[in-house]
């Protein structure tokens, strides 16, 4: 079971249309979810880091636990992590679960910039390292996508680009199946 966490509010984002196909090319036996609450989760406040937590945190929370894994598709804005995404992040430290979570990214930044993203993906690596989340590093890939790509039904045709897609899938789910079983 793979969460999906797009980084964007853009509703015709790339980053969006991404994980929509992700969740299209899937394989049989991997179940794809939407994270559909990023421009409803409060802004971060530590006062607020505590239970009860405010409903759309513990929703959030409670999703991120019943995940196998962690895939995130976010754009770089300014040279970093959208504040909307690392929000999510922030509430997520207070918690045990990102805690040894498998995660991994797909960077979609276009064509024009072949180090586009870089520096929001380096800032999410060292977030990540503070919720001492795994990062699977060969499900981490970069698949240049052009805003054109991406279908009037928010889904990328692209051949090329649908390939590279389900590659990233699988290797997601290999990296998985590596990983130590958990002892209940």
């Amino acid at each position: 079971h793979i969460l999906m966490i797009c980084g964007s509010l853009r509703s015709r984002s790339t980053n969006l249309a991404t994980l929509e196909t992700a969740g299209q090319l899937a394989s049989s036996g991997m179940t794809c979810q939407l994270y559909s609450d990023l421009g409803n989760l409060p802004h971060f406040n530590p006062d607020l880091d505590f239970e009860p937590l405010p409903e759309v945190v513990a929703a959030l929370r409670g999703q991120i636990a019943a995940a196998d894994a962690l895939l995130f598709c976010i754009p770089e804005y300014a040279g970093a992590l959208p504040g909307s995404f690392k929000n999510v992040l922030d509430w997520t430290v207070g918690g045990p679960e990102m805690q040894l979570k498998p995660v991994a990214w797909i960077n979609t930044s276009g064509r024009a910039a072949p180090h586009g993203g870089n520096d929001a993906h380096d800032s999410l690596r060292n977030v990540l390292g503070y919720v001492n989340a795994s990062i699977l590093e060969r499900a981490c890939v970069r698949i240049p996508i052009a805003r054109e790509m991406v279908g009037e039904d928010g889904i990328i045709g692209d051949l090329e680009v649908r390939q590279k897609i389900s590659t990233a899938l699988e290797r997601l789910a290999i990296a998985l199946a590596a990983l130590p079983k958990k002892v209940e």
